[in-house]
């Protein structure tokens, strides 16, 4: 009795009321009774906080690439063991997925290897790390992507600054023996940049090269640059990592398993990822590749006139109360979905209901690994339509490794050998004819080999890549538009060497969008902003010269729109000039008045126009820049910056060569003399491209 006083008491206390009865009969009613209000009051304060913070800007989660988990003594290994690290740079994850299949091999060729996989970005918080973890390696290989204008890619970006432009540190990596394969494309020309700095750095700094650098092209056929590579690797491997006496593994040829995601199908009651992702409010969130931030599309506009036969969009992602920063310059990310005839398309070769409600697994059901090959997966469950709109790449060629796993499942045993065939270093002619050069998709290969239908877990591990945000220069300034961030966008549509009509992902869905200003129901998309150092001198007195033709001109519209707001504050503006170019006045000439307000502005010093399609002959950005020669000469002198935005492939090389010339015959300068000048106005960061 005296314990049930003393609990009533402390209860008492506890809440800071007096219960005042008398009997533990009664006292159980009111304790009962005091306790139910209690809860109910509870839910209902966390139902309202729910309610009103769910209408806050929530992160949408994107599966961050795994690596390897590297335990706290990573350095030690036990005797007679080896530690071999593999650091990847990767864009859009082939990089890391050559990392971690040259991993899975080694680690089955040879038993004294300790292999880890790791992302340069995790693999050192800061510069120090970096410096402190290289020199403790002794065998390490990089698979490294060039991305862009000949840069690194964003995961690679922090390691390669300070490895190509640190201090003087002479030879301190001699204990490392090195490899490296690069990632890039014959058509850009900065081809596989990032991989040959790394190589030759690595070789300068003291370490031990043990295979020449390789140079996937993957204008033709990257995965087999890497098995070439990797097959070079072996002999050398084999004198590092096998005794004389092994000989365990020689004559057993290594098979890298399918991957597979473990899929458990959930009935169609279960609460779905997206309906729990109402729910969940997210406080504080900082918004990258990673964690996207869902954005309204507040507007769109078709810029291009009707006579035109061809789209372009201006598109504005609503920012306001995200927390989401931009500068001018930067680039905007945009994870768009395929549309609802490339999702349908898919799941009827893949002979599933798009209302399929299931979820993917990289482990088994008592929780061990089904190996480190394997994607990171992404969120779930969800509906089959779901998983095949927002993160499956259905419209690019298959890789080899896709066509494999077709073969696997093929059960027309013609279609399986004909599958093999094109997957194998035989048939590397018809692959880069029939599959490389005719675009065909993964959905047509498909459709070429109906008896070939793969698990769901098959299809998504290892024959549909992960869909991978598209980026766009931001067509706007903040000091002009804070809440809003501008996209312009040329549609991506036409015929294939097939004939089957290709439609860019990304830009059938802007041009698909519904805005807010047409419907409360409006579209949106997962964005988040990279940053760029395309940016305006710091000194707005300062010339520069800008060159952007077709939908390059939209960072220096959000240049010209800052320009705009330094005006307003009195600050005194240096001469630009503007060299944009187009086929037809009548047809696509964007942003037209726009660009004759900032001139009559005082903005702009020059708009100059090439029009390519209204004379006899084709005029393009680089021949008007001809004309002006001794104008930008005479600019770049005085401190100008040059700055070049659009095609890497045609109309930056020309640019380029122009700019080049000018400077030999403005200064008579031999050629050698004058490239020299232009790479110093590179260095200086006063020549700045942003070319794709």
């Amino acid at each position: 009795m005296s314990s049930s006083s003393d609990l009533i008491r402390s209860l008492e206390s506890l809440v800071g009321v007096s219960f005042g009865v008398e009997s533990v009969a009664d006292t159980a009613v009111v304790l009962a009774t005091t306790s139910v209000a209690v809860i109910i009051g509870f839910l209902l304060f966390l139902w309202k906080r729910s309610s009103d913070r769910s209408r806050e800007a929530k992160p949408v989660v994107v599966p961050k690439p795994l690596s390897v988990e590297v335990e706290e003594d990573e350095d030690e290994v036990d005797a007679g063991k080896t530690k071999v690290v593999i650091l990847f740079g990767t864009q859009t994850g082939t990089a890391e997925g050559f990392a971690k299949s040259l991993a899975e091999e080694i680690k089955a060729k040879y038993e004294k290897a300790v292999v880890k996989v790791v992302d340069l970005d995790d693999y050192a918080v800061d510069d120090d790390q970096y410096e402190q973890k290289l020199k403790k390696e002794t065998l390490a290989f990089f698979t490294l992507a060039t991305y862009g204008d000949g840069e690194p890619t964003d995961n690679a970006a922090r390691f390669y600054k300070w490895f190509t432009e640190g201090t003087e540190r002479g030879s301190w990596l001699q204990q490392l023996t090195y490899g490296v394969f690069g990632l890039g494309n014959r058509q850009y020309e900065h081809f596989n940049k990032t991989a040959k700095v790394v190589d030759e750095q690595l070789s300068q700094q003291g370490a031990r090269r043990l295979i020449p650098i390789g140079l996937g092209d993957d204008d033709q056929c990257i995965e087999d640059d890497f098995a070439a590579w990797r097959e070079a690797l072996w002999p050398e491997l084999d004198k590092l990592l096998r005794d004389e006496d092994d000989h365990s593994t020689v004559s057993t040829p290594y098979t890298a398993a399918i991957p597979e995601y473990r899929v458990v199908i959930h009935d169609p009651t279960y609460s779905s990822y997206e309906d729990n992702h109402l729910i969940v409010a997210n406080g504080n969130a900082s918004y990258d590749i990673h964690h996207p931030c869902r954005s309204w599309c507040c507007c769109s506009e078709e810029l291009h006139k009707s006579e035109s036969d061809r789209s372009c969009i201006h598109l504005e992602f609503d920012i306001s109360g995200t927390g989401i920063i931009y500068e001018t310059g930067d680039h905007i990310g945009v994870y768009a979905e395929n549309c609802d005839e490339t999702v349908e398309e898919a799941a009827q070769l893949l002979g599933r209901p798009l209302d399929l409600l299931f979820s993917i697994h990289a482990d088994k059901e008592d929780g061990t690994s089904l190996g480190a090959s394997l994607p990171p997966p992404f969120p779930g469950p969800c509906t089959l339509g779901t998983a095949l709109a927002r993160y499956a790449d259905l419209l690019n060629p298959p890789r080899k490794a896709a066509l494999i796993a077709m073969a696997a499942h093929a059960v027309e045993p013609s279609e399986a050998e004909r599958l093999k065939f094109l997957a194998s270093p035989q048939g590397k002619e018809e692959y880069s004819q029939w599959i490389v050069a005719s675009q065909r998709s993964i959905l047509e290969v498909m459709a070429a080999f109906p008896s070939a239908k793969p698990p769901l877990g098959v299809f998504f591990a290892a024959m549909a890549p992960r869909l991978q945000p598209r980026y766009y220069s931001i067509s706007s300034s903040p000091r002009f538009a804070s809440d809003t961030v501008h996209v312009t966008c040329a549609l991506v549509y036409g015929p294939t060497p097939t004939g089957r009509i290709h439609r860019g992902v990304c830009s059938t869905w802007m041009k698909n969008a519904v805005s807010l200003e047409k419907s409360q129901h409006c579209s949106s998309a997962p964005v988040f902003i990279r940053t760029s150092n395309f940016k305006l001198p710091t000194d707005p007195s300062i010339p520069i010269i800008m060159v952007g033709p077709g939908t390059g001109l939209a960072p220096f519209r959000g240049f010209l729109q800052e320009r705009l707001a330094l005006k307003a504050d009195d600050f005194k503006l240096g001469v630009s000039l503007l060299f944009f170019g187009c086929r037809n006045r009548r047809m696509d000439f964007i942003y037209e008045d726009e660009l004759n307000n900032f001139v009559d502005q005082g903005v702009l010093s020059e708009l100059v126009v090439a029009f390519s399609r209204e004379g006899p002959e084709k005029v393009y950005v680089q021949h008007k820049i001809k004309e002006k020669a001794a104008q930008i000469w005479s600019l770049i002198s005085q401190g100008g910056y040059f700055f070049v935005c659009g095609d890497a492939k045609g109309m930056a090389r020309d640019v380029h060569r122009m700019l080049h010339t000018i400077v030999e015959e403005q200064e008579n300068m031999d050629s050698s003399k004058a490239e020299a000048f232009v790479k110093k106005l590179q260095m200086e960061g006063r020549y700045l491209r942003d070319v794709w």
